[in-house]
């Protein structure tokens, strides 16, 4: 993991504006958002999508981008209504969360989260759910807890691979 000590200079305060700025994916930041997601996929953290894939579900992503319009990170929030018979209303997952490796420990993964809570709040979820296969640092830091899978949406639990050592994490909104 990188430290922040090794993150790219903040910009001078004369400079206004971060480092980085949260906006919707679109379609054609297909191929940069597989390109990121690599290395994740590679170490067995996410699984691989194709770009035809990150295309077609480009309005659930939030991206972090630098000022020269380089895409730093990711997030997918999917919203998951509430099944039949079921309580509850709807909820949303995050997936394919990943941060580019020069810029963890920079806020960027934080930033993401944040807007990515926003985004939940205005659409009136329940909740949010998330899958990890590390230690869920963030996650933890921003109110989610470990949940048992019989809470997560049954469509969303039915997709995740079950070779992967996966722990669902929720918070209630």
């Amino acid at each position: 993991m990188t430290t922040a000590s090794s993150c790219p200079a903040p910009l001078p305060p004369a400079l206004p504006g971060p480092a980085y700025s949260v906006r919707s994916a679109r379609e054609e930041d297909a191929a940069e958002l597989a390109e990121l997601s690599r290395p994740f996929v590679r170490s067995g953290a996410l699984r691989e999508r194709p770009v035809s894939l990150y295309a077609a579900h480009a309005a659930d992503f939030l991206v972090a981008q630098d000022p020269s319009g380089r895409i730093e990170g990711s997030v997918g929030l999917r919203v998951h209504p509430a099944g039949p018979g079921e309580a509850r209303g709807p909820v949303g997952v995050l997936y394919n969360f990943c941060v580019a490796g020069h810029r963890q420990g920079c806020g960027v993964g934080a930033g993401l989260l944040r807007a990515a809570l926003a985004m939940a709040h205005a659409r009136s979820l329940g909740a949010l759910f998330t899958a990890t296969t590390g230690g869920g640092g963030l996650f933890l830091r921003y109110g989610f807890a470990p949940t048992a899978v019989r809470r997560a949406p049954a469509s969303w639990v039915r997709s995740m691979d079950p070779r992967r050592d996966t722990r669902i994490l929720t918070k209630s909104l």
